[in-house]
């Protein structure tokens, strides 16, 4: 009855993602007016690919070559030569091809994957140009050699992928590779709370921002230490922000953060930190005030979402997880309670910001 964030796709092709694949000493980055796109390169998946294409890169043969084909949402395609003169346009798509023999390759044409153009019925036709799953094609497995995955700026890739295209699948407006160049790969981020102790995470409170005032929280760590990690480290790096109250049941709930509907979505490096969670089931009454966890049927598989009791609700005791309660704000959450609703949604959005705050 309480959902949590679903996020079975992006898990698959992640899942997917994780073989253990030797990686290139170098990433690459390809840099447009759009943002940057980052990508980790597979040698022992296809050494003669990686090979030509960081040659690519070290030659500066990407700049100044453009993104010249997309399907929305479903992949995107450059590295074209013919690409950086305009005058070309009606033969992009046909140049610095017939380079490469195909390599099979076990990389799956998963989200982010980097493939390999050929020509149509050429299995051995590869060359400079390459194109980007921005969704799963794994209908593609067998037939093109991934080589490669963004591991930075699939959002760029999205939005590539929606620019208008003529009839012929072509950008309408040109969007180059501004430059390709190789970069060492940066220090891993450090994850917010990842080793703080239950003593430590109870010291923290987080303030919920809502256009109908604030709400305070303070955290059962002791009871409850992986959701309260969990929603911390989640209002640290600023995943709640731009969610919002979804839910509003009048007595019995209002309920927010769901993630999967931020505006804007996610960053992609950030979506692997969002885990069903592992119930965490304590002695904390389900009381006006208390912060439980939301889920789906799976017992574990609670991640962002919450949900701030509104009255005594004694058939969730035992069955979903309290983390914590409001110590400032009931008020608000009244408030929020009162609104317009449409079935259980409320009629104006109720946006929300959570700021990790140190009594």
């Amino acid at each position: 009855m309480l959902k949590a964030s679903a996020w079975l796709t992006f898990l698959l092709a992640s899942a997917m993602a994780q073989e253990p694949l030797q990686v290139h000493s170098q990433q690459a980055v390809l840099t447009t007016r759009l943002g940057d796109l980052v990508l980790e390169l597979y040698p022992g998946a296809a050494p003669n690919h990686v090979r030509h294409f960081v040659q690519a890169v070290e030659d500066g043969e990407y700049d100044g070559t453009t993104f010249h084909r997309a399907v929305y949402m479903g992949i995107i395609q450059a590295g074209d030569p013919l690409s950086k003169d305009e005058s070309n346009r009606e033969r992009y798509g046909t140049g610095g091809l017939n380079r490469l023999a195909k390599e099979a390759s076990p990389v799956p044409h998963s989200r982010g994957a980097l493939s390999a153009v050929l020509i149509p019925g050429r299995p051995d036709s590869a060359g400079l140009q390459f194109f980007i799953c921005v969704t799963d094609q794994t209908q593609l497995d067998g037939d093109f050699t991934a080589f490669g995955r963004v591991v930075e700026g699939i959002e760029v890739a999205e939005a590539i992928s929606q620019m208008k295209t003529d009839d012929q699948q072509r950008i309408v407006e040109r969007l180059e590779i501004e430059r390709a160049f190789l970069r060492d790969p940066p220090a891993p981020e450090p994850i917010p709370f990842q080793d703080a102790p239950a003593v430590e995470l109870s010291q923290h409170r987080a303030l919920i921002r809502t256009p109908h005032g604030e709400i305070t929280l303070e955290f059962f760590a002791q009871d409850a230490p992986e959701h309260v990690r969990q929603f911390l480290r989640f209002a640290q790096l600023g995943l709640y922000d731009g969610t919002t109250f979804h839910r509003v049941s009048p007595g019995f709930v209002i309920q927010g953060g769901n993630i999967s509907a931020r505006q804007p979505p996610a960053p992609e490096k950030q979506r692997e930190l969002l885990r069903g969670l592992p119930l965490e089931l304590n002695a904390n009454l389900h009381e006006k005030g208390t912060l439980s966890m939301a889920r789906g049927d799976d017992p574990n598989s609670g991640i962002d979402s919450f949900f701030i009791a509104l009255d005594r609700l004694q058939h969730l005791d035992g069955v979903y997880t309290v983390f914590g309660k409001v110590v400032e704000g009931l008020d608000v959450v009244d408030r929020i309670a009162s609104v317009a609703v449409d079935g259980e949604a409320p009629v104006e959005p109720i946006p929300i910001t959570i700021k990790v705050v140190v009594p």
